[in-house]
């Protein structure tokens, strides 16, 4: 488990190498905020992407980093080789469950189809009772305006109740996402049954 006290944010995003500069930007912005703010980090545990910088960053500023790799990424040579620790899974499904244990708050960065299944789940889990943490999409550059129109419809259409806003929130900027993380009071959710 951890080393320190420090809380842990858990960041999901993406692996790509091959993004807009900007990604990269604010992935090198979040890494050095997360240390710079107090708190540890937990993610995939990859040296790729968006994933990496934020890594190199918040390592580089003085957080303890752990990595959570499942066996078959692990295999293609991509962990992080200067992470205080390394967790290799079985698979997928260990490797979200792992993550889960070490975070205390949940960072949904933008990212691809893994990142949109990781976030997905924990949100889920904490609609069902399972954790109270901190779920926060980082809506940089707008990333995630049209998944939000579409929670709108879900909504509109009674798929889910006007109140599951309540479990996630909207960052426009890091700032904003470290006053909330700051700030955050669980909230009792109602099921929908």
């Amino acid at each position: 488990m951890k080393t320190d006290n420090k809380k842990t944010i858990c960041v999901y995003c993406s692996s790509s190498n091959h993004l807009a500069e900007k990604f990269y930007t604010i992935a090198k912005e979040l890494g050095e905020k997360i240390a710079k703010n107090g708190y540890n980090m937990v993610y995939g545990g990859t040296v790729v992407g968006m994933m990496g910088v934020i890594a190199d960053n918040a390592i580089k500023n003085g957080s303890e980093v752990i990595g959570v790799v499942p066996e078959r990424i692990a295999s293609f040579g991509l962990k992080h080789p200067a992470l205080a620790k390394v967790i290799v899974t079985k698979d997928m499904r260990e490797r979200k469950a792992t993550m889960e244990k070490y975070a205390d708050v949940f960072i949904a960065m933008p990212g691809g189809f893994g990142t949109f299944e990781e976030v997905f789940e924990i949100l889920v889990a904490k609609q069902l009772g399972y954790h109270d943490k901190p779920v926060i999409f980082m809506n940089f550059d707008n990333y995630y305006d049209n998944l939000f129109k579409m929670f709108d419809t879900i909504y509109q259409n009674k798929f889910a109740k006007e109140e599951t806003k309540s479990l996630y929130y909207i960052a426009n900027s890091l700032d904003d996402m470290f006053e909330y993380i700051k700030t955050y009071q669980p909230k009792e959710f109602v099921l929908k049954w």
